[in-house]
């Protein structure tokens, strides 16, 4: 994309701008007196924007807050400085889970967010952030930009006057801290955890009583036994967190969430409003976001993990297979009791099952046989 090359393309445009602007001089000298002056070409390209941001995450929250941060900044210096983006954090100007009707409603032009969140006002969304057993980011990735994903979020967001990009993975998250050891599935029975979206859903079914509570009260919750168990992110976070201090068991893999896609969104009035080459800039911007943050991820998970083995000793554990295995067989129930419940999320819930058909042979064949060949 040539808008990722920056200084090279402002001064090309510059040129165009001063060359026409020249141009136009000419003309109009060679005109009678009596006649106006033709505008000079442009002129509606200069016009300049000025956009507020409102994310969910805490201020200075890595990869997270820090990328969108980044996102705006990048944004202003391809665009010359015709967009520029004011980032607030979660709380700042708009609550952390108040971004869409903000958005949707235009109070601000922009927002960064999940699209599990929204669950409760628009489930169809949801699929578009991860599902249990569902997508990894290099998968949904194959899915946003040419299996139909995209085309099928922003069919499915328009109804809200939004429209999305992705702009950030997590890649594969971590299962969770845990105070009891899970060696069966009936060890969930009666445990209280913090897990948001369908893999509460799911683990609910094992028994769990779902809690959801905002990150900064976490630590305390996990430390003072109002919570048995949470899963937040990944070792990078975690490690920041300091969940380590609060609970015995790290466990593996993150089934729940195997690769969180965090959206870009903007209104769609807002949108429409920008002329085509700014449109193009904020695509490849977050293009840009979703591959640096996901990037940002895989180098900083593998630092932290080390650090938390070899420095803090956590007890890292995998779940047992029977254990995962019955985790997803509720997972496929959950996802066809939602997919069930509207049209839109049937349809959502259909494509998303489709790809994944069509791309988990190729993984299993690629990524999966050359992991296990490389473990040997």
């Amino acid at each position: 994309m040539t808008y990722l090359q920056g200084g090279d393309g402002l001064k090309r445009r510059e040129f165009l701008a001063t060359a026409g602007l020249a141009a136009a001089g000419l003309a109009a000298c060679s005109k009678p007196a009596a006649e106006p002056k033709p505008q000079a070409p442009g002129a509606a390209a200069r016009k300049t924007y000025e956009w507020k941001m409102a994310t969910s995450w805490p201020p200075g929250f890595p990869v997270f807050q820090t990328g969108m941060e980044q996102f705006a900044a990048r944004v202003k210096e391809m665009s010359g400085g015709r967009l520029s983006i004011r980032v607030y954090a979660g709380g700042e100007l708009i609550p952390p889970l108040e971004v869409f009707d903000a958005i949707s409603a235009g109070t601000v032009e922009m927002g960064h967010s999940a699209s599990y969140y929204w669950a409760g006002k628009a489930p169809e969304l949801q699929l578009f952030t991860t599902s249990p057993f569902g997508l990894t980011a290099q998968q949904f990735n194959a899915w946003f930009y040419h299996g139909g994903g995209l085309e099928l979020m922003h069919e499915m967001y328009k109804p809200y006057n939004i429209i999305t990009f992705p702009s950030c993975n997590t890649g594969v998250q971590m299962g969770g801290w845990f105070n009891r050891k899970i060696e069966r599935i009936e060890d969930f029975n009666g445990l209280k955890m913090r897990i948001p979206g369908l893999g509460g859903r799911v683990v609910a079914k094992a028994g769990v009583n779902v809690v959801l509570m905002a990150a900064g009260e976490l630590y305390t919750a996990l430390e003072r036994g109002t919570i048995d168990a949470l899963e937040w992110v990944g070792p990078y976070h975690d490690l920041k967190l300091g969940f380590y201090r609060a609970a015995k068991y790290y466990y593996y893999p993150g089934w729940h969430e195997p690769g969180t896609m965090l959206e870009l969104m903007v209104n769609l009035k807002a949108w429409e409003s920008l002329p085509k080459d700014l449109q193009m800039i904020v695509e490849a911007a977050a293009a840009q976001s979703n591959l640096l943050g996901l990037a940002e991820f895989d180098a900083k998970n593998g630092e932290a993990l080390n650090e938390l083995v070899n420095t803090y000793k956590a007890q890292v554990l995998k779940f047992p297979d029977e254990v995962l295995k019955t985790l997803h067989g509720y997972a496929r129930e959950v996802l066809e009791e939602e997919a069930a419940k509207s049209p839109g999320q049937r349809k959502v819930y259909d494509a998303f099952r489709a790809f994944a058909g069509r791309v988990e042979p190729w993984t299993r064949m690629s990524e999966r046989a050359f992991m296990e060949a490389k473990g040997l």
